[in-house]
């Protein structure tokens, strides 16, 4: 198993619960398949999927979980297909045109009996628990995603108290700094790619692939007024990422060689793997992320971030 995507954040207290008390409190929350009616679902499902039962699965302090969310998928033109055949007959019977307001009540109904023939759509979220760093790691793309994900934990707890991790440097000034210079933090590379930003006007963008970012043409954006708003870096030569604005990281892609390394550890079976790659993975990222912090002038106290967080 290995993340694409960090959204990370920070517990504001230490997280105490320990694997069996989690699994068993993730448990009582677990993933119930959509009824008839139902327009999504979602609840916690073992990480390992059929290879194990547990709900939490630990390796060197880790804890891994999985939630499972499901979607029926009702396309626009389907429900709009329907509801015009039923607006159709409502009107020849009664020999009437039918009002904006009772047309909108009828699509709920024609919605609500669609419901039990559409398409099921399922997806997995994962994230780890890492109580050393007192931090939660969310393997998704999106804040939406994550956020989903954090609920279902809510639901679980009772209560979650962590925020987005934030860096005391802006990372927009952070990381155009280090184009504008073409010198990153120790540690780093700048990657082929980066998205340019008006500061006057952020609608205003100008994307940037495959490119040398030293080049005169991208510093001269810069000196215009633009910022950089992502950044591809690569950390030591054993992790490449896209970073953005809000320390979002995207597109994360392990080397090679830990791949290679992760492979060369004998594993019996797909829970052994499965045990082998989530080692290998989280001690790469937990140096990573303290790597990544220190560049961005270290973690912002919890007091003065504790107004974005969640709860």
């Amino acid at each position: 198993m290995w993340f694409k995507n960090l959204q990370l954040y920070r517990f504001t207290k230490p997280f105490e619960l320990d694997a069996e008390t989690l699994g068993q409190q993730l448990e009582q929350h677990g993933f119930v398949p959509c009824g008839s009616q139902d327009s999504t679902r979602s609840g916690w499902v073992p990480p390992l999927g059929r290879h194990s039962s547990e709900f939490v699965h630990v390796t060197n302090g880790y804890l891994m979980i999985c939630s499972k969310r499901q979607d029926k998928l009702l396309p626009a033109a389907v429900i709009n297909e329907a509801l015009e055949e039923k607006v159709m007959q409502i009107e020849e019977r009664e020999a009437r045109n039918m009002p904006r307001k009772e047309r909108s009540s009828l699509r709920d109904e024609v919605v609500f009996s669609l419901l039990p023939k559409a398409f099921v759509r399922s997806s997995l979220q994962f994230a780890y628990i890492s109580p050393r760093d007192n931090m939660l790691v969310v393997n998704a793309a999106s804040a939406k995603r994550a956020e989903e994900l954090l609920q279902d934990l809510r639901d679980a707890l009772g209560s979650l108290s962590v925020i987005p991790l934030l860096s005391k440097h802006q990372p927009i000034e952070v990381m155009t700094q280090w184009v504008n210079s073409g010198q990153p933090a120790q540690g780093f590379e700048l990657g082929e790619e980066c998205e340019l930003r008006d500061n006057a006007d952020i609608s205003c963008v100008i994307r940037c692939k495959n490119q040398d970012l030293a080049t005169a043409e991208i510093v001269n954006h810069l000196k215009t007024g633009m910022h950089v708003s992502k950044l591809a870096l690569n950390w030591q030569q054993r992790i490449e990422c896209v970073l953005d604005e809000k320390l979002i990281i995207k597109r994360l892609r392990f080397s090679d060689m830990l791949q290679e390394q992760a492979n060369e550890v004998e594993a019996d079976d797909a829970a052994a793997r499965f045990d082998v790659d989530f080692s290998i993975m989280t001690l790469e990222l937990s140096a990573f992320i303290k790597a990544l912090v220190s560049a961005f002038g270290g973690e912002q106290p919890t007091e003065s971030a504790s107004a974005t967080g969640t709860s």
